[in-house]
């Protein structure tokens, strides 16, 4: 399911940046300093000159839907559960993905944000219970941090 979201996102990319851009190449391997064009995607998540970004709508229910099916997970206990819960979100995400109608800048960063999600939900699925549990509080984190980058 991981190669299968990492070509999702990849295409995602692609085609929402294709009509910015002239020379058709992902932006995540553009080598144009963040600097001289202002659009990057590096991984690290920053604010709009010390502003939060604006969101569209849909991204921000996307995140919203992600966090009640969090807080409605209960079966801590239980492996299993995790996978299923993984499943979900995972759902949810691509859903996001597909409503990207953001541009510019903004758009870069909430890719940014979005990224650690793919290795935060692979852990969901860990034989570990332990590890299950640690990821399952990290996803919560990071979930929570979208009002920190993003109104």
């Amino acid at each position: 399911m991981k190669l299968s979201i990492i070509i999702i996102l990849s295409l995602l990319l692609f085609s929402c940046k294709k009509s910015e851009e002239k020379k058709p190449t992902l932006l995540i391997e553009q080598e144009i300093s963040s600097e001289e064009t202002h659009e990057s995607i590096d991984g690290i998540v920053t604010l709009n000159n010390g502003e939060l970004w604006q969101a569209n709508p849909e991204t921000t229910q996307g995140i919203l839907k992600m966090k009640e099916r969090m807080n409605s997970f209960n079966d801590f206990e239980k492996k299993e559960a995790y996978v299923i819960l993984k499943e979900g979100l995972e759902t949810d995400f691509i859903e996001l993905f597909q409503k990207c109608t953001m541009k510019g800048e903004a758009h870069n960063q909430l890719h940014n944000y979005l990224f650690p999600f793919i290795d935060l939900f692979d852990d969901l699925e860990s034989s570990d219970l332990e590890t299950c549990k640690k990821n399952f509080k990290e996803l919560n984190i990071h979930l929570d941090d979208y009002y920190s980058y993003f109104e």
